[in-house]
């Protein structure tokens, strides 16, 4: 079944918050204790507007240093599935990740097509021996009016 949205388009739908100040980050597993601790999401701009470059952010936490790794990124389009993709860890922040704190950084513009609604994305960091480093899940929106910049 062909992706309801441009693949190209959606390596950072993970960060999409359409209509947020904040986005409400929620582990996969209540009560994991992943290695990786994801203190937070943040874009620019904020409201996203299909069409338009936007900068994506995940703050996160690790204690052991990580030399390479994988993202694995499901979108939900209300409850069907639109995207599945898989990215090198190394092409969204530097490697090796040492100890301490660092951040996924990737700048992606969405189609102006994409449609608007309620989104859930689901991003899972591996590491090089295939361990799940952590897994995380939240909901985002896309509007119904484009917004305009000037």
């Amino acid at each position: 079944m062909a992706s309801l949205l441009d693949r190209r388009a959606l390596p950072l739908l993970f960060l999409l918050v359409a209509c947020a100040v904040a986005t409400d980050v929620h582990y996969c597993k209540k009560g994991a204790d992943y290695p990786v601790k994801v203190s937070g999401v943040d874009m620019s701009p904020n409201p996203i507007a299909r069409g338009k470059p936007a900068t994506f952010n995940i703050s996160a936490t690790t204690g052991d240093q990580i030399s390479e790794g994988k993202l694995v990124i499901d979108v939900d389009y209300f409850f069907f599935h639109v995207h599945h993709d898989v990215y090198d860890l190394c092409e969204e922040t530097s490697c090796p990740v040492y100890v301490g704190d660092f951040v996924l950084s990737h700048q992606q513009t969405l189609p102006s097509y994409t449609p608007p609604g309620s989104y859930t994305l689901t991003m899972r960091m591996t590491g090089e021996d295939g361990q799940q480093l952590t897994c995380i899940t939240f909901g985002f929106s896309i509007g119904f009016v484009p917004v305009a910049y000037n």
